[in-house]
């Protein structure tokens, strides 16, 4: 293979300023096809090139297309100030103008690229350039405020905006040292906060780290803006899928801090695209993977899933080929074979492709909550399909300065402490405030794929506080694994644009998010929900005031009783998303 590379290729914007942009040109007359990526981590590094999660940048130039990488504005070698979000709607669309002009390209362009590389293709996409004719965000969003920053119930993603923001801060804080700005001091601050995760997430308020706001002062901005407002909804593009004309590849992992929003983003798109191509073709692979583990393998201190599971086995490369050949190339064979849905069945770990998502055969079920004491493992709480005959109340205690620590799911884990993925939930299973609800022993295999929702009544002596759910995969060895998991913020019970504030004590029902998973619960198994109110520093802990939880102090944290009502009068249950025909079809698994 051979190509040619022009490094740091100035492209103008449209305030003057210009990016450093990488051009990677195949061996030929041309034009061709171009294919973009904008990211803030620098695309002279060699992991934008070696990421397995991403496609392989020298199989997209021999495949005979352009790959443009560039800085996004202030990062890396291009000038100018990072602040997330800010410049990328007219950034991407000047670069995609830039590139439509130039001779070696044939005026088709795509964009792709994970984490923060997709927000730039969603703001691009928003806002209808004629260039563009397909993304493929992989690991991301088109609602920041649900993820990665905040969540579907409100609460803050702690650990995801401290670690991701200190990181960022500390490459603009570098910047301005290499520019004789700043304070060497405030990088040796940040630098210690990475390497000790309590010091980075447990200060409180959470809205006084001034080392980190001094060089990221958009994280402020994320901490003012607890609600879904107009600063949210500005760089929400999803809030305008019906102008979005573009096919979108969507590549997310069961275990990705962004899953909820990568599975959101495919079937508003299908929905709602602004055009029948851009309907049409919506495409979602996702495999047992989490954000930033490292590596491809599908292997998880707690629970492994094989050769099968790694990314190499996914062909990410040859999903993203086929799908900018079809939609940037205009070939339409190169769809033939393929189905608009792949994704990896956890329990029997095994790939399937799909048809759409959700499945079509899914039947959404109701798992209602009963039984005794339910606190802890050892309890007697009780998950099943049978309706209950006998009201009760659960009681907790939550103290946030005693809170649930997250063991794996979507933390980021960069700088956390923890690990993500799929841990065996059993060390927090032991407190009093995790309330456990169990099925008995499954005698035939039970496959939940699709979203999960917890439906809860609940009270509490504070004004306000958060109720949390996990689903939770018992093993007959007694290790708990860990599937999906949600958190519901009280006073966004109504609306996540308007706060409403309990009455103490008067109960009222929540809806909770719990994300999605594809699990086949196997003969020997149970189905476990575990509720508490706190999974910490996933999620930041509600001081329980009522009061800005970002700028609430130590001395303000105040302690919680909070309950869960179930019954015939209170109907709590836990809603699976059942793929019916599945259980016959892996009943030779008995």
């Amino acid at each position: 293979m051979t190509f040619t590379v022009e490094v740091d290729v100035p492209v103008p914007m449209r305030d003057g300023i210009a990016l450093a942009t990488n051009v990677w040109l195949p061996d030929g007359p041309g034009p061709f096809p171009a294919l973009l990526v904008r990211t803030p981590y620098g695309k002279d590094d060699a992991g934008l090139y070696g990421n397995p999660k991403l496609p392989n940048v020298f199989a997209l130039v021999e495949a005979g297309y352009a790959v443009v990488a560039q800085d996004v504005r202030g990062t890396s070698r291009s000038p100018g100030t990072f602040v997330p979000h800010n410049h990328e709607k007219t950034d991407s669309l000047d670069t995609l103008a830039w590139l439509a002009a130039q001779p070696w390209c044939d005026g088709e362009v795509g964009m792709w690229g994970g984490s923060y590389m997709g927000f730039t293709q969603w703001e691009a996409a928003a806002h209808d350039e004629p260039a563009l004719r397909a993304i493929a965000p992989v690991m991301s969003s088109a609602d920041p405020y649900a993820a990665p920053w905040r969540s579907p119930g409100g609460a803050l993603s702690q650990d995801t905006v401290l670690t991701w923001g200190t990181l960022s801060a500390l490459r603009n804080l570098r910047r301005d040292l290499a520019n004789g700005h700043g304070d060497p001091a405030d990088a040796e601050a940040l630098m210690s906060s990475l390497t000790d995760p309590q010091s980075l997430q447990e200060p409180l308020p959470i809205a006084g780290r001034r080392t980190l706001t001094r060089s990221l002062p958009w994280l402020g901005q994320v901490l003012d803006h607890p609600e879904r407002d107009a600063f949210w909804q500005e760089i929400s593009a999803i809030d305008h899928c019906h102008r979005i004309t573009v096919p979108a590849l969507h590549v997310g992992g069961w275990y990705d801090v962004f899953i909820g929003e990568t599975v959101r983003s495919y079937t508003m798109m299908r929905r709602h695209g602004g055009s029948a191509e851009a309907r049409d073709g919506q495409r979602l692979l996702i495999g047992p993977w989490s954000h930033a583990d490292g590596t491809d393998l599908g292997t998880y201190p707690d629970r492994s899933f094989g050769l099968a599971g790694s990314i190499k086995a996914a062909g990410v490369t040859e999903a993203h080929l086929l799908f900018f050949d079809r939609w940037v190339r205009g070939r339409t064979e190169a769809a033939d074979g393929t189905h608009r849905v792949r994704i990896f069945v956890m329990g029997v770990d095994q790939w399937r492709d799909e048809v759409d998502w959700p499945l079509p055969d899914t039947r959404y079920t109701s798992f209602f909550i009963t039984g005794g004491r339910a606190n802890t493992a050892t309890g007697d709480g009780v998950l099943t399909r049978d309706t209950p005959s006998v009201d009760a109340t659960d009681t907790f205690v939550y103290d946030p300065r005693l809170p649930v620590p997250s063991l794996g799911g979507t933390v980021l884990a960069a700088a956390s402490g923890a690990y993500p993925g799929p841990a065996d939930q059993t060390p927090v299973e032991t407190r009093d405030d995790v309330l456990c609800f169990t099925t008995a022993v499954l005698e035939r295999p039970l496959e939940v794929t699709g979203h999960v929702t917890l439906v809860l009544h609940v009270s509490s002596s504070a004004p306000d506080t958060d109720f949390t759910g996990k689903l939770v995969d018992v093993h007959p060895d007694g290790r708990a694994i860990l599937l999906c998991e949600g958190i519901q913020r009280v006073r966004y019970r109504e609306s996540l644009t308007g706060p409403t504030l309990l009455e103490p004590g008067k109960v009222c029902e929540l809806t909770i998010d719990m994300c999605v998973t594809a699990n086949v619960f196997l003969p020997g198994h149970r189905i476990r929900l575990e509720v508490s109110s706190s999974n910490f520093p996933r999620y930041d802990r509600n001081t329980n005031t009522g009061g800005t939880v970002a700028t609430d102090s130590e001395d303000d944290l105040a302690v919680a009783v909070n309950q869960v009502h179930r019954g015939p009068a209170h109907l709590s249950r836990l809603i699976l998303p059942l793929i019916e025909q599945r259980e016959t079809e892996t009943e030779r698994l008995e």
